[in-house]
Protein backbone atom coordinates (compact mmCIF):
# COMPACT_ATOMS: atom_id res chain seq x y z
CA UNK A 1 0.00 0.00 0.00
CA UNK A 2 1.77 3.07 -1.23
CA UNK A 3 1.12 6.18 1.20
CA UNK A 4 3.02 9.33 1.64
CA UNK A 5 4.09 9.22 4.90
CA UNK A 6 4.78 12.88 7.04
CA UNK A 7 8.03 11.15 8.59
CA UNK A 8 9.12 11.75 4.66
CA UNK A 9 8.13 14.77 4.88
CA UNK A 10 9.49 15.88 7.82
CA UNK A 11 13.13 14.49 7.08
CA UNK A 12 12.70 16.46 4.11
CA UNK A 13 12.00 19.26 5.45
CA UNK A 14 8.92 19.87 4.32
CA UNK A 15 7.36 20.82 7.63
CA UNK A 16 8.93 23.82 8.38
CA UNK A 17 7.05 26.94 8.41
CA UNK A 18 4.12 24.86 7.51
CA UNK A 19 0.36 24.90 9.16
CA UNK A 20 -0.19 21.20 9.47
CA UNK A 21 -3.24 19.63 10.72
CA UNK A 22 -3.25 16.33 12.53
CA UNK A 23 -6.47 14.03 12.59
CA UNK A 24 -5.77 12.26 15.63
CA UNK A 25 -7.90 9.60 18.01
CA UNK A 26 -8.23 10.88 21.22
CA UNK A 27 -11.39 9.36 22.11
CA UNK A 28 -10.54 8.27 25.54
CA UNK A 29 -12.85 7.41 28.39
CA UNK A 30 -13.73 8.97 31.19
CA UNK A 31 -15.45 9.14 34.67
CA UNK A 32 -19.09 10.61 35.42
CA UNK A 33 -16.73 13.86 36.94
CA UNK A 34 -14.78 13.87 33.50
CA UNK A 35 -11.44 12.90 34.19
CA UNK A 36 -9.65 10.46 31.89
CA UNK A 37 -9.31 6.72 33.03
CA UNK A 38 -6.81 5.53 30.39
CA UNK A 39 -4.88 7.58 28.18
CA UNK A 40 -3.24 5.59 25.64
CA UNK A 41 -4.75 6.51 22.87
CA UNK A 42 -3.03 10.24 23.92
CA UNK A 43 0.44 8.78 24.35
CA UNK A 44 -0.27 7.32 20.83
CA UNK A 45 -0.96 10.24 19.77
CA UNK A 46 2.06 12.17 20.78
CA UNK A 47 5.25 11.07 18.65
CA UNK A 48 3.27 12.51 15.77
CA UNK A 49 2.82 16.12 16.97
CA UNK A 50 6.30 15.82 18.25
CA UNK A 51 7.40 14.91 14.80
CA UNK A 52 5.26 17.83 13.70
CA UNK A 53 6.94 20.67 16.14
CA UNK A 54 10.51 19.24 15.62
CA UNK A 55 9.65 19.80 12.06
CA UNK A 56 9.03 23.56 12.37
CA UNK A 57 5.19 23.40 11.76
CA UNK A 58 2.47 25.12 13.30
CA UNK A 59 0.39 22.22 14.58
CA UNK A 60 -3.59 21.92 14.96
CA UNK A 61 -4.53 18.47 16.32
CA UNK A 62 -8.21 17.16 16.17
CA UNK A 63 -10.53 14.61 17.31
CA UNK A 64 -13.56 13.15 17.94
CA UNK A 65 -14.42 12.39 21.67
CA UNK A 66 -17.65 10.68 22.64
CA UNK A 67 -21.24 10.61 20.70
CA UNK A 68 -21.95 14.76 20.62
CA UNK A 69 -24.86 16.24 18.59
CA UNK A 70 -23.45 18.06 15.72
CA UNK A 71 -23.62 22.15 16.04
CA UNK A 72 -24.09 21.66 19.96
CA UNK A 73 -21.15 21.51 22.24
CA UNK A 74 -21.75 20.23 25.81
CA UNK A 75 -19.39 19.96 28.56
CA UNK A 76 -19.08 16.48 28.30
CA UNK A 77 -18.38 16.08 24.83
CA UNK A 78 -15.37 18.95 25.30
CA UNK A 79 -11.77 17.61 24.73
CA UNK A 80 -10.98 19.93 27.37
CA UNK A 81 -9.56 16.91 29.87
CA UNK A 82 -7.39 16.08 26.94
CA UNK A 83 -5.79 19.35 25.98
CA UNK A 84 -4.80 19.05 29.84
CA UNK A 85 -3.43 15.77 29.30
CA UNK A 86 -1.52 16.56 25.91
CA UNK A 87 0.56 19.64 27.92
CA UNK A 88 1.57 16.96 30.46
CA UNK A 89 2.34 14.95 28.28
CA UNK A 90 4.50 17.29 26.09
CA UNK A 91 5.61 19.29 28.56
CA UNK A 92 4.00 22.62 26.97
CA UNK A 93 0.83 24.86 26.89
CA UNK A 94 -1.83 23.16 24.61
CA UNK A 95 -4.75 25.91 23.88
CA UNK A 96 -7.68 24.26 23.19
CA UNK A 97 -9.63 26.53 20.00
CA UNK A 98 -13.80 26.31 19.70
CA UNK A 99 -15.44 27.64 16.44
CA UNK A 100 -12.12 27.10 14.92
CA UNK A 101 -13.33 26.14 11.21
CA UNK A 102 -13.33 29.87 9.77
CA UNK A 103 -9.67 30.41 10.74
CA UNK A 104 -7.01 29.27 13.56
CA UNK A 105 -4.30 31.21 14.74
CA UNK A 106 -1.06 29.29 15.34
CA UNK A 107 2.30 30.16 14.90
CA UNK A 108 5.53 27.68 13.31
CA UNK A 109 6.39 25.87 17.00
CA UNK A 110 3.30 26.06 18.61
CA UNK A 111 0.42 23.31 18.95
CA UNK A 112 -3.15 23.86 19.63
CA UNK A 113 -5.95 21.29 19.74
CA UNK A 114 -9.17 22.15 18.31
CA UNK A 115 -12.29 21.20 19.90
CA UNK A 116 -14.42 18.00 19.10
CA UNK A 117 -14.84 17.56 15.24
CA UNK A 118 -18.03 15.85 15.88
CA UNK A 119 -19.84 19.05 17.07
CA UNK A 120 -19.21 20.63 13.65
CA UNK A 121 -21.91 20.56 11.19
CA UNK A 122 -21.82 17.82 8.35
CA UNK A 123 -18.59 16.17 9.39
CA UNK A 124 -19.95 12.58 9.80
CA UNK A 125 -21.87 12.91 6.46
CA UNK A 126 -18.37 14.31 5.40
CA UNK A 127 -20.16 17.38 4.00
CA UNK A 128 -17.50 19.03 1.03
CA UNK A 129 -17.97 22.56 2.06
CA UNK A 130 -17.27 21.69 5.47
CA UNK A 131 -14.16 19.31 3.90
CA UNK A 132 -12.90 22.36 1.51
CA UNK A 133 -13.09 24.83 4.43
CA UNK A 134 -10.81 22.66 7.12
CA UNK A 135 -8.81 21.91 4.02
CA UNK A 136 -8.11 25.53 3.66
CA UNK A 137 -6.55 25.43 7.24
CA UNK A 138 -3.49 23.61 6.44
CA UNK A 139 -0.78 23.11 4.20
CA UNK A 140 -0.31 19.54 5.03
CA UNK A 141 -3.11 16.94 6.46
CA UNK A 142 -2.16 14.02 8.07
CA UNK A 143 -4.28 11.21 9.35
CA UNK A 144 -2.66 9.31 12.61
CA UNK A 145 -6.45 8.00 13.74
CA UNK A 146 -6.37 4.71 12.49
CA UNK A 147 -9.16 4.02 14.96
CA UNK A 148 -11.44 6.06 12.28
CA UNK A 149 -10.04 5.09 9.46
CA UNK A 150 -13.09 2.86 8.66
CA UNK A 151 -15.09 5.86 8.56
CA UNK A 152 -15.28 8.40 5.69
CA UNK A 153 -15.93 11.58 7.40
CA UNK A 154 -14.94 15.46 6.58
CA UNK A 155 -11.74 14.83 9.23
CA UNK A 156 -10.74 11.27 7.73
CA UNK A 157 -11.28 11.52 4.17
CA UNK A 158 -12.90 14.61 2.83
CA UNK A 159 -10.05 16.80 4.27
CA UNK A 160 -7.64 14.53 2.18
CA UNK A 161 -9.58 15.02 -1.13
CA UNK A 162 -8.90 19.26 -0.72
CA UNK A 163 -5.66 19.63 1.29
CA UNK A 164 -2.67 20.53 -0.46
CA UNK A 165 -0.61 17.57 1.02
CA UNK A 166 -2.40 14.42 2.44
CA UNK A 167 -0.61 11.90 4.25
CA UNK A 168 -0.46 9.13 6.96
CA UNK A 169 1.77 9.88 10.34
CA UNK A 170 3.61 7.33 12.25
CA UNK A 171 0.41 5.75 14.14
CA UNK A 172 -1.18 4.93 10.75
CA UNK A 173 1.94 4.21 8.48
CA UNK A 174 2.44 1.57 11.37
CA UNK A 175 -0.70 0.00 11.35
CA UNK A 176 -0.67 -0.28 7.49
CA UNK A 177 2.84 -1.71 7.73
CA UNK A 178 1.69 -4.49 10.27
CA UNK A 179 -1.36 -4.92 8.11
CA UNK A 180 0.31 -5.52 5.20
CA UNK A 181 2.98 -7.90 6.37
CA UNK A 182 0.24 -10.03 8.42
CA UNK A 183 -1.90 -10.10 6.13
CA UNK A 184 -0.84 -9.23 2.51
CA UNK A 185 2.39 -10.75 2.32
CA UNK A 186 1.96 -13.16 5.51
CA UNK A 187 5.11 -15.70 6.60
CA UNK A 188 3.20 -19.38 6.77
CA UNK A 189 1.48 -21.15 8.05
CA UNK A 190 -0.87 -18.10 8.88
CA UNK A 191 -2.87 -18.45 11.75
CA UNK A 192 -5.78 -16.56 12.67
CA UNK A 193 -7.68 -16.80 16.20
CA UNK A 194 -11.10 -15.01 16.23
CA UNK A 195 -13.23 -15.79 19.45
CA UNK A 196 -16.61 -13.87 20.44
CA UNK A 197 -20.07 -14.91 21.03
CA UNK A 198 -21.48 -14.47 17.88
CA UNK A 199 -20.93 -15.66 14.55
CA UNK A 200 -23.24 -13.45 13.12
CA UNK A 201 -20.97 -10.64 14.11
CA UNK A 202 -17.87 -12.29 12.54
CA UNK A 203 -19.39 -14.18 9.69
CA UNK A 204 -17.66 -11.73 6.94
CA UNK A 205 -14.62 -11.85 8.77
CA UNK A 206 -14.42 -15.76 8.92
CA UNK A 207 -15.24 -16.27 5.24
CA UNK A 208 -12.77 -13.96 4.05
CA UNK A 209 -10.03 -15.66 6.05
CA UNK A 210 -11.33 -19.27 4.85
CA UNK A 211 -9.68 -18.11 1.66
CA UNK A 212 -6.09 -17.22 3.17
CA UNK A 213 -5.03 -18.48 6.47
CA UNK A 214 -3.98 -22.02 7.05
CA UNK A 215 -5.43 -22.53 10.11
CA UNK A 216 -8.45 -20.46 11.67
CA UNK A 217 -8.94 -20.98 15.43
CA UNK A 218 -12.17 -20.01 16.90
CA UNK A 219 -13.20 -19.67 20.22
CA UNK A 220 -15.96 -18.70 22.77
CA UNK A 221 -19.64 -18.63 21.30
CA UNK A 222 -18.42 -18.96 18.03
CA UNK A 223 -16.79 -22.23 18.68
CA UNK A 224 -19.60 -23.51 20.02
CA UNK A 225 -21.86 -22.92 16.99
CA UNK A 226 -18.85 -24.79 14.99
CA UNK A 227 -18.97 -27.25 17.60
CA UNK A 228 -22.06 -27.94 16.78
CA UNK A 229 -21.54 -28.06 12.66
CA UNK A 230 -19.61 -30.41 13.33
CA UNK A 231 -21.96 -33.28 15.43
CA UNK A 232 -20.87 -32.02 18.77
CA UNK A 233 -23.22 -31.54 21.60
CA UNK A 234 -22.95 -27.92 23.41
CA UNK A 235 -25.51 -28.49 26.03
CA UNK A 236 -27.01 -24.66 26.71
CA UNK A 237 -24.03 -22.93 25.77
CA UNK A 238 -24.35 -19.55 23.63
CA UNK A 239 -24.17 -20.72 20.26
CA UNK A 240 -26.80 -19.46 16.77
CA UNK A 241 -27.60 -22.94 15.63
CA UNK A 242 -29.47 -21.44 12.51
CA UNK A 243 -25.67 -20.31 11.38
CA UNK A 244 -24.58 -24.03 11.53
CA UNK A 245 -24.87 -23.90 7.77
CA UNK A 246 -22.29 -20.84 7.53
CA UNK A 247 -20.21 -22.51 9.75
CA UNK A 248 -19.94 -25.93 7.83
CA UNK A 249 -19.30 -23.76 4.67
CA UNK A 250 -16.39 -22.18 6.38
CA UNK A 251 -14.75 -25.47 7.11
CA UNK A 252 -15.26 -27.38 3.65
CA UNK A 253 -13.76 -24.06 2.28
CA UNK A 254 -10.71 -24.40 4.35
CA UNK A 255 -10.32 -28.44 4.12
CA UNK A 256 -10.70 -27.68 0.00
CA UNK A 257 -7.27 -26.33 0.07
CA UNK A 258 -5.83 -28.21 2.58
CA UNK A 259 -6.57 -26.22 5.78
CA UNK A 260 -8.23 -26.46 8.98
CA UNK A 261 -10.74 -25.05 11.45
CA UNK A 262 -9.62 -27.12 14.88
CA UNK A 263 -12.47 -28.10 16.40
CA UNK A 264 -11.78 -28.11 20.77
CA UNK A 265 -11.98 -32.10 21.58
CA UNK A 266 -11.92 -30.87 25.38
CA UNK A 267 -13.71 -28.44 26.83
CA UNK A 268 -14.21 -26.39 30.43
CA UNK A 269 -18.07 -26.23 31.47
CA UNK A 270 -20.05 -25.02 34.42
CA UNK A 271 -23.55 -25.13 35.47
CA UNK A 272 -24.14 -21.51 35.84
CA UNK A 273 -22.58 -18.41 34.22
CA UNK A 274 -20.81 -17.31 37.18
CA UNK A 275 -17.18 -16.38 38.62
CA UNK A 276 -17.76 -19.06 41.41
CA UNK A 277 -19.37 -21.37 39.36
CA UNK A 278 -17.41 -24.97 39.88
CA UNK A 279 -15.42 -25.73 36.38
CA UNK A 280 -15.21 -28.98 35.01
CA UNK A 281 -12.71 -30.63 32.32
CA UNK A 282 -14.56 -32.65 30.00
CA UNK A 283 -14.03 -34.59 26.44
CA UNK A 284 -16.18 -32.78 23.82
CA UNK A 285 -18.22 -35.66 23.06
CA UNK A 286 -18.90 -35.62 26.78
CA UNK A 287 -21.07 -32.38 27.24
CA UNK A 288 -23.87 -32.76 29.35
CA UNK A 289 -28.00 -30.83 28.00
CA UNK A 290 -26.84 -28.61 31.40
CA UNK A 291 -23.80 -28.02 30.65
CA UNK A 292 -22.27 -24.03 29.53
CA UNK A 293 -19.29 -24.34 27.72
CA UNK A 294 -17.20 -21.39 29.08
CA UNK A 295 -13.45 -22.21 28.08
CA UNK A 296 -11.63 -24.72 25.54
CA UNK A 297 -9.78 -27.86 27.59
CA UNK A 298 -6.09 -28.08 28.40
CA UNK A 299 -5.68 -30.62 25.81
CA UNK A 300 -7.23 -28.77 23.42
CA UNK A 301 -5.48 -25.46 24.61
CA UNK A 302 -2.14 -27.34 24.36
CA UNK A 303 -2.85 -28.48 20.81
CA UNK A 304 -3.14 -24.96 19.56
CA UNK A 305 -0.21 -23.67 21.04
CA UNK A 306 1.94 -26.43 19.44
CA UNK A 307 0.58 -24.63 16.42
CA UNK A 308 1.04 -20.95 17.27
CA UNK A 309 4.29 -21.90 18.18
CA UNK A 310 4.77 -23.11 15.20
CA UNK A 311 3.27 -20.31 13.19
CA UNK A 312 4.94 -17.50 10.96
CA UNK A 313 2.46 -15.36 11.30
CA UNK A 314 -0.27 -14.74 14.00
CA UNK A 315 -3.71 -12.63 13.51
CA UNK A 316 -5.67 -12.33 16.85
CA UNK A 317 -8.95 -11.04 17.98
CA UNK A 318 -10.43 -12.61 20.88
CA UNK A 319 -10.14 -14.27 24.00
CA UNK A 320 -10.97 -18.52 23.72
CA UNK A 321 -12.70 -18.14 27.05
CA UNK A 322 -14.37 -16.60 29.83
CA UNK A 323 -10.90 -15.23 30.92
CA UNK A 324 -12.51 -12.80 32.93
CA UNK A 325 -13.09 -15.41 35.30
CA UNK A 326 -9.93 -17.18 36.61
CA UNK A 327 -11.90 -20.65 36.72
CA UNK A 328 -11.72 -20.11 32.66
CA UNK A 329 -9.19 -18.31 31.84
CA UNK A 330 -6.39 -21.17 31.34
CA UNK A 331 -6.84 -21.38 27.47
CA UNK A 332 -6.34 -17.73 26.49
CA UNK A 333 -3.31 -17.68 28.82
CA UNK A 334 -2.10 -20.49 26.96
CA UNK A 335 -2.79 -19.36 23.91
CA UNK A 336 -1.50 -15.81 24.90
CA UNK A 337 1.62 -17.36 26.20
CA UNK A 338 2.03 -19.19 23.09
CA UNK A 339 1.78 -16.20 21.09
CA UNK A 340 4.34 -14.20 22.96
CA UNK A 341 6.93 -16.87 23.28
CA UNK A 342 6.83 -17.76 19.16
CA UNK A 343 9.31 -16.65 16.60
CA UNK A 344 6.20 -15.55 14.35
CA UNK A 345 4.84 -12.09 13.28
CA UNK A 346 1.54 -11.25 15.41
CA UNK A 347 -0.90 -8.52 14.95
CA UNK A 348 -3.61 -8.69 17.89
CA UNK A 349 -6.47 -6.15 17.98
CA UNK A 350 -9.87 -5.46 19.78
CA UNK A 351 -11.04 -4.19 23.04
CA UNK A 352 -11.25 -7.67 24.97
CA UNK A 353 -8.17 -8.89 23.14
CA UNK A 354 -5.72 -5.89 24.60
CA UNK A 355 -7.42 -6.58 28.11
CA UNK A 356 -6.37 -10.03 27.73
CA UNK A 357 -2.92 -9.49 26.49
CA UNK A 358 -2.53 -6.92 29.83
CA UNK A 359 -3.89 -9.22 31.91
CA UNK A 360 -1.20 -11.75 31.23
CA UNK A 361 1.56 -8.95 30.93
CA UNK A 362 2.61 -9.67 26.91
CA UNK A 363 2.64 -6.61 25.54
CA UNK A 364 5.98 -6.78 24.75
CA UNK A 365 6.08 -9.53 23.07
CA UNK A 366 3.34 -9.38 20.35
CA UNK A 367 4.64 -8.15 17.45
CA UNK A 368 2.34 -5.29 16.89
CA UNK A 369 -0.99 -4.05 18.92
CA UNK A 370 -3.64 -2.36 17.17
CA UNK A 371 -5.37 1.00 18.24
CA UNK A 372 -8.59 0.14 16.16
CA UNK A 373 -11.62 -2.07 17.43
CA UNK A 374 -13.79 -1.75 14.18
CA UNK A 375 -11.12 -0.61 11.43
CA UNK A 376 -8.77 -3.56 12.75
CA UNK A 377 -12.53 -6.30 12.46
CA UNK A 378 -12.97 -4.26 8.62
CA UNK A 379 -9.52 -4.97 8.16
CA UNK A 380 -9.72 -9.07 8.83
CA UNK A 381 -13.12 -8.81 6.89
CA UNK A 382 -10.97 -7.94 3.80
CA UNK A 383 -12.38 -4.27 3.44
CA UNK A 384 -10.47 -1.68 1.66
CA UNK A 385 -10.67 1.28 4.87
CA UNK A 386 -11.85 4.82 3.19
CA UNK A 387 -9.01 6.77 5.20
CA UNK A 388 -6.12 4.23 3.63
CA UNK A 389 -8.32 4.54 0.13
CA UNK A 390 -8.08 8.38 -0.25
CA UNK A 391 -4.60 8.33 1.06
CA UNK A 392 -3.37 6.16 -1.89
CA UNK A 393 -5.33 7.92 -4.25
CA UNK A 394 -3.57 10.95 -3.39
CA UNK A 395 -0.04 9.61 -3.11
CA UNK A 396 -1.00 8.27 -6.93
CA UNK A 397 -1.91 11.73 -8.13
Amino acid sequence: MKVLRFSDLCDEGRARGRRVFIRADLNVPQDDAGNITEDTRIRASVPCIQMALAGGAAVMVTSHLGRPTEGELKPEDSLAPVARRLSELLGRPVPLKQDWVDGVDVQPGEVVLLENCRVNKGEKKNNPELAQKMAALCDIYVNDAFGTAHRAEATTYGIAEYAKVACAGPLLAAEIDAITKALANPKRPLVAIVAGSKVSTKLTILQSLAKNVDQLVVGGGIANTFMLAAGLPIGKSLAEADLVGEAKAVMEAMKARGAEVPIPTDVVVAKTFAADAPATVKAARDVAADDMILDIGPETARRLAKQLEAAGTIVWNGPVGVFEFDAFANGTETIARAIASSQAFSIAGGGDTLAAIAKYGIEQDVGYISTGGGAFLEVLEGRKLPAFEILEKRAAA
